[in-house]
């Protein structure tokens, strides 16, 4: 009769009861007596067919079918659906796809103009593209990375992230304070399993230099005590995990410091004249965009200015479609920072000037003609450089635009261009060359009110004419003027134009981005934890020795030694297969007395191995 058993209150694994009893044992609990001639399995048989279950993932086309959920099954409820969504939320699949789409959410920043980078390029490309650019401003296209559909997705991932490497933070703990695991009992079904029968070894000294040899090769190893045998146990590479888990975190990391950065950054644009300077301050910017964190208190407190801008220009005589390309792009400028000296250095294209924490690029130059306009009565209304704006094309051809709200007796607006290496012909104003070779300046003259005391603000680089008076000649028709450097011209109403000169002008980004640094550190971070997890390998190795007294048990004290290695790797690892047998034949050949008989794979398993504990 059996008696009722109290032991532990989990059912206890099937797999690991038949693996760790001996079949062949009469005296095992596990081993099944009755006659051969029933037609019923023997008890090897029956192990080996519960073991091949185990590790088979297939079907039985013969096994009955769990019974299906009838129509009436109960709900999740608001509880199992909230926790079912969860559990999606926070699996690696659904990580992977938000980081997918992250990636995929990205690509218009880069195909279409961002307001937060380029505003007048952004607004020309509305101009230009109608229906279709309103479309996609509707959508967010012009402002990505602050638009809802790249924010939700961000959060998302964010929150998977976070659901993804908490509980694999803990389970990983857990691992690296346990100790291997147990030696198996059947060793037979693992990779490279490895036999040897060393006749006249010593079995202790023989464990010994197998658990040094592991312990040098960095395994964590222990050694346990058998009912007929000793085994090493050793285990590495959860270093592999380590680094998994380590890109993940970067990848945390990485996330929460954009989020920080564009929370807290700024970003500016300025235009700066030669021998004019500028001081960081909000006042200072042509404009200026900052996140919702950003404190104006917080600036870097520097200074500088433009001593010098220089630019090269493939000249005439060389191939006719590169003449007036550019080549370099220099400008010198003077620094000031609160209490050092002065610092002269030179930005170029790409390579940006580094100051306070702040970073500032070279993003544009142009011309900046000096001009002085009188009213009839001889007062000055304007006077100074005129930054000028580029038309696009490779003469330098840049539009003027002078407004003097104050000349008397209505006010006045100078619109021409201005031409680094001027010509006037049938095409009209234009310049056939970028560099300063015939440099002139082609306006047209107009009164009246320039609309500046209605309160709106107005684009300093345009002037609506259409409500103006041309100054036209004593024909009647339209005044073209044409200056050269210190020349004058003087309208019929007694105004006068003077051109005294020419400088140029450096336009450039400023940005302030206080977690710059540890997106790079998290980005480098996560490429390190993926190169660990990518290429260490996570394997485990079993060392067993037993004596035999033999006739094939494992009882006696006086036989040969038996020398059994193994391993199984967590990945695919094509070298594990002859690490086994390399320390094998290691261990072996360090003990005095005949050469080993070896058997391996399949052979080996026709011995019946002693009897251990199972995994």
């Amino acid at each position: 009769m059996r008696e009722k058993d109290d032991g532990p209150e989990t059912a206890p694994d099937r797999t690991d009861q038949t693996l760790d009893h001996d079949p062949n044992d009469p005296n095992d609990p596990n081993h099944r007596r009755g006659p051969r001639d029933a037609g019923g399995p023997t008890g090897t048989d029956r192990g080996t067919d519960i073991a091949a279950d185990a590790w088979s993932s297939k079907r039985d086309k013969d096994a009955p079918r769990p019974p299906r959920r009838g129509a009436n099954a109960p709900a999740l409820g608001l509880r199992g659906t909230l926790r079912f969504l969860w559990r999606q939320l926070t699996s690696m699949q659904t990580a992977l796809i938000l980081l997918m789409l992250l990636a995929i959410a990205a690509v218009p920043g880069s195909l279409y103009p961002q307001r937060s980078v380029n505003p007048s390029l952004t607004q020309e490309f509305l101009d230009e593209n109608g229906r279709w650019g309103e479309i996609l401003d509707t959508l967010g296209f012009f402002d990505v990375f602050s638009s809802p559909w790249f924010s939700a997705i961000y959060l998302l991932l964010f929150i998977s992230l976070i659901g993804c490497i908490v509980p694999r933070v803990g389970v990983h703990l857990r691992q690296l304070r346990a100790q291997p695991p147990r030696t198996p009992s059947r060793l037979t079904r693992f990779t490279g399993y490895t036999r040897l029968e060393l006749p006249g070894a010593d079995a202790d000294s023989l464990l010994e230099a197998a658990h040094r040899s592991l312990r040098r090769s960095r395994y964590r190893t222990v050694v346990r005590e058998e009912k007929r045998s000793r085994s090493v146990s050793a285990e590495r590479g959860l270093l592999r995990e380590s680094g998994n888990l380590l890109f993940h975190i970067a990848l945390v990391g990485v996330l929460i410091c954009v989020a920080g950065g564009q929370l807290t950054s700024y970003r500016g644009q300025i235009t700066v004249v030669e021998g004019e300077g500028f001081s960081n301050s909000l006042t200072q910017y042509d404009s200026f965009e900052s996140g919702a964190w950003f404190d104006s208190s917080a600036m870097p407190p520097f200074q500088f200015t433009l001593e010098d801008f220089r630019a090269e220009y493939v000249l005439e005589g060389a191939d006719e479609s590169r003449v007036g390309q550019p080549l370099s792009f220099e400008a010198d400028i003077a620094v000031t920072t609160p209490g050092e000296e002065h610092e002269k250095r030179t930005l170029q294209v790409n390579k940006p000037l580094h100051v306070d924490g702040s970073s500032m690029y070279l993003l544009g130059n142009g011309y900046a003609p000096e001009v002085t306009v009188t009213d009839p009565e001889g007062t000055v209304v304007a006077e100074g450089p005129v930054i000028t704006v580029p038309m696009g094309d490779t003469g330098y051809t840049s539009q003027l635009v002078i407004k003097a709200p104050d000349a008397q007796p209505k006010q006045t607006a100078v619109v021409g261009f201005f031409l680094p290496t001027g010509q006037i012909d049938e095409q009209g104003p234009h310049s056939i060359y970028p560099d300063l070779m015939n440099p002139m300046l082609a306006l047209t003259v107009y009164h009246g009110d320039l609309g500046l005391d209605a309160g709106i603000p107005q684009n300093a680089y345009e002037v609506d004419v259409s409500s103006l008076d041309q100054v036209t000649g004593e024909d009647g028709s339209p005044m073209l003027i044409k200056l050269t450097p210190g020349q004058r011209f003087e309208l019929p109403d007694g105004s006068e134009i003077t051109f005294d000169g020419v400088r140029r002008y450096a336009a450039f980004d400023v940005a302030h981005d206080p977690f710059e640094r540890w997106v790079l550190v998290s980005a480098l971070t996560a490429a390190g934890g993926l190169i660990l997890s990518l290429f260490v390998p996570r394997r485990r190795l079993w060392v067993r020795v037993a004596r035999t007294d033999g006739t094939g048990g494992a009882r006696g004290t006086d036989g040969t030694v038996v020398l059994e290695v193994a391993g199984l790797a967590r990945s695919d690892d094509p070298a594990l297969a002859d690490d086994v047998s390399a320390l094998a034949q290691k261990l072996a050949a360090e003990q005095d007395g005949p050469r080993p008989s070896e058997k391996t794979g399949p052979e080996a398993a026709t011995y019946p191995p002693p009897e251990g504990s199972a995994q």
